[in-house]
């Protein structure tokens, strides 16, 4: 019981001391020793790797899960060490509600029908977001809290270490700067010749007892000094190679944000093949050239991702046909003059992308504009005669969203 309130006691004294350091520093009443550059450099680093992997970590969340209550959930699961049950997407809730309203409405009608297609793609388009979900948080938010909740926390105390070996260290040397003013003040009062004559001489005497035990006052604070200097010095070494380190969780999470990237893309590239297949789908259900929104007859082309997925298809817009479909480019330019547009047939359509022209038989889009396209005798299904203004050539029907 006596060494632990000695020990209580011992701990008080030092709080006592840095917390008097602290507060004359803040004053300026006491001197601070200041850290080299390339130190303070690597501190500013670390807040500020630190402060941004908070924020990305928290927007990615946002990103992964918007609705803030399941977060919360989440977050309770893991703090509890229990398994986070499964979560149904909004698009398999989706797909859900109108696989019930086409049972409902009657799967055999046109409308039925279309439910049924659109809520199996809705249900693939869940399942890949759940997927991405998965291996984001694996591949990235994972590795982003590792580093919050384990790296960060020992950098965290080293530093606070760090912090009271340098408040120690200070108080040593205001303790030894105050006992050897106090040595210099006794030793000028001792040199004074003492008058013996007088009744008390003993001032002299006091002198010299309070000289010589600022000699020792002093070196008691020089020991102590030296002592502190160590323990700062070695605990300023431990502290700088933790924050060296923080390069190598730079380039950890580097390598984690490709790994993103990756899964991203992924995603991306999947929702992109199942809304294509639907597309198809119910352009094929019409029976006819136009089908009504944005409808092509075949899968356009697109090259790989990247190289690190050659078997992921890339979302990219589509590319034309190559068939022509009519006669050669010179003589299709002069068939184009002379065709007037049937007197039924005609419809408007809106540019999807900007499209360049190959030859003179085709015609210029730019994005968003409206333009007039019909379809000829005989020609390619994937083509159409389009007009602005003056100007008529062929387009491809992958570019264009029909409207009426």
């Amino acid at each position: 019981m006596d060494f632990n309130m000695k020990k209580l006691a011992s701990d008080a004294g030092i709080f006592f001391t840095r917390a008097v350091q602290f507060t004359e520093e803040k004053f300026g009443q006491a001197e601070k020793t200041e850290l080299d550059a390339h130190f303070e450099n690597l501190l500013a680093r670390a807040d500020s790797t630190k402060n941004w992997t908070e924020r990305i970590l928290r927007q990615t969340e946002v990103l992964l899960q918007p609705n803030p209550s399941a977060r919360v959930e989440e977050f309770l699961y893991e703090k509890l060490d229990r398994k986070v049950p499964s979560r149904v997407t909004n698009g398999e809730l989706l797909a859900q509600y109108m696989a019930e309203a086409a049972s409902e409405l009657g799967p055999g009608t046109p409308y039925g029908k279309t439910l049924i297609k659109v809520s199996e793609a809705e249900k693939r388009l869940g399942a890949a977001e759940r997927d991405f979900i998965h291996t984001a948080s694996l591949s990235f938010l994972t590795p982003l809290r590792n580093f919050l909740e384990g790296d960060w926390k020992t950098i965290s105390k080293e530093r606070r270490l760090l912090q009271n070996r340098r408040l120690d260290l200070d108080a040593c040397k205001a303790r030894l700067k105050k006992a050897k003013a106090a040595e210099a003040k006794a030793t000028c009062e001792g040199d004074t010749v003492p008058d013996f004559q007088e009744t008390r001489p003993r001032n002299y005497i006091l002198s010299a007892s309070a000289s010589a035990l600022w000699n020792d006052e002093v070196d008691k604070a020089e020991q102590e000094l030296r002592v502190a200097q160590t323990e700062f010095d070695r605990q300023a070494e431990v502290t700088r190679l933790l924050l060296e380190g923080i390069s190598s969780t730079h380039v950890n999470h580097l390598r984690c944000l490709h790994e993103f990237v990756k899964s991203q893309t992924t995603y991306y590239a999947q929702c992109y093949r199942h809304m294509l297949d639907l597309q198809k789908q119910l352009g094929s259900s019409q029976g006819t050239i136009f089908p009504g929104t944005f409808v092509g007859t075949t899968e356009p082309a697109s090259p790989p991702l990247s190289s690190t997925s050659p078997t992921t298809t890339a979302a990219t817009m589509p590319v034309a046909p190559t068939g022509a479909g009519l006669a050669p480019p010179e003589e299709t330019a002069l068939c184009l003059e002379e065709v007037a547009p049937p007197a039924s047939g005609t419809r408007k359509a809106r540019v999807l992308y900007d499209y360049e022209a190959a030859d003179s038989s085709e015609l210029a889009l730019l994005a968003d504009e409206l333009i007039t396209v019909y379809s000829l005798p005989g020609m390619d299904p994937d083509w159409l005669i389009g007009e602005r203004g003056n100007k008529k050539g062929k387009v491809p029907v992958t570019y264009l969203e029909l409207l009426s």
